[in-house]
């Protein structure tokens, strides 16, 4: 099932997605197995951000090719950082630049969507009992700010830095098979990642968070960009595309 949030009756309500279309609505994302039908153009909903997290937990440098371009080390560990919720974005809403920043960059990523709290997930547990679904994410970055300031919470946490949306629930299993991670802005592909080649892959993330930090449901984790970052200008569009999960549009405002 791919889904997705938006306002319906002046409420925000979960979608079912069928192609361009939302076909069914409910008030809840367990809702939508007895959901009512409805029918309505993707682009003519007010689209909402489609996971409601208590925490964004950020995976950084996961894959070689970035951290090479970025010229940073591999990291031995998973490299964690967290996005507040305040900085979700729906799809085709605008990306604020602030005036603080003269490079605002895109980074496009695979993100998870937790499905059952999950702590300290052990060593042979199968993580897929966890897991609500995915989705597709821009890890949009203040990069002067990011370097200037050393830790990255105001460079990665500021309002809308984290668009995000469609998600997905059983189309893909990036744990059997590799998916593309591919983002274009106005109209050129600028990156062009695989999943396999995750330094740090799926089971052994959630592994790790989970030792320390307990993930609740609709928690996102996105989990690294490939290479290819770059800046973008207001009045730029930014597209994020993952097969099996489809786009994610934004303008730069």
């Amino acid at each position: 099932m791919r889904y997705c949030r938006f306002v319906a009756d002046g409420q925000p309500t979960y979608g079912r997605i069928e192609g361009d279309r939302i076909v069914a609505r409910a008030s809840s994302f367990e809702g939508l197995a007895n959901s009512s039908p409805v029918s309505l153009a993707l682009d003519e909903a007010e689209l909402l951000p489609p996971v409601e997290p208590t925490k964004i937990l950020c995976v950084g440098r996961n894959y070689r090719d970035h951290a090479a371009e970025m010229g940073n080390d591999v990291p031995k560990e998973p490299l964690l950082f967290l996005k507040p919720p305040s900085a979700l974005l729906a799809p085709g809403g605008t990306i604020w630049k602030p005036a603080i920043t003269q490079r605002l960059d895109f980074e496009g990523e695979l993100g998870i969507v937790i499905g059952k709290r999950a702590s300290r997930i052990g060593p042979d547990e199968d993580v897929r009992g966890y897991i609500r679904g995915y989705t597709i994410v821009n890890d949009v970055t203040m990069r002067d700010i990011q370097k200037a300031d050393g830790q990255w919470t105001r460079g990665k946490g500021f309002d809308t830095s984290c668009p995000v949306g469609p998600v997905v629930t059983d189309e893909v299993d990036p744990l059997q098979s590799s998916l593309t991670v591919e983002t274009s802005l106005n109209g050129e592909v600028r990156q062009h990642g695989e999943t396999r080649d995750f330094i740090f892959p799926i089971p052994e993330l959630l592994r790790y968070i989970t030792a320390v930090i307990t993930l609740e449901p609709g928690d996102l984790i996105p989990t690294g960009t490939p290479a290819g970052v770059g800046p973008m200008q207001s009045g730029d569009r930014v597209e994020v595309r993952i097969q099996g999960i489809g786009l994610l549009t934004n303008k730069v405002g």
